[in-house]
């Protein structure tokens, strides 16, 4: 499995996405490639993505790619993490 934690840059948000991210994974024993990008990276990288991870700002501008987009208010959280990548995973 591959998820996308994508932001503006791809250096700054979408990479302490991708770091909480895999926490999460590790505790919900999901085996997955996370991977940080910018738009433009992770429009043309979507195709083998089964997951974005975004702000919510970003959602309405990854529309139309094939990939669930989810949209992560409190990237330190992650119990919202959790919460949401388990809905789409299990």
């Amino acid at each position: 499995m591959k998820i996308i934690a994508v932001c503006g840059m791809g250096i700054g948000t979408s990479v302490l996405l991708k770091l909480n991210a895999e926490k999460v994974l590790r505790m919900l024993d999901i085996e997955a490639t996370v991977e940080a990008a910018d738009m433009a990276t992770a429009r043309a990288a979507s195709f083998d993505a089964q997951i974005v991870l975004t702000t919510p700002e970003l959602v309405e501008s990854l529309k139309g790619i094939n990939a669930e987009i989810i949209a992560i208010d409190h990237f330190f959280d992650l119990e919202e993490l959790n919460s949401k990548l388990s809905k789409a995973l299990l």
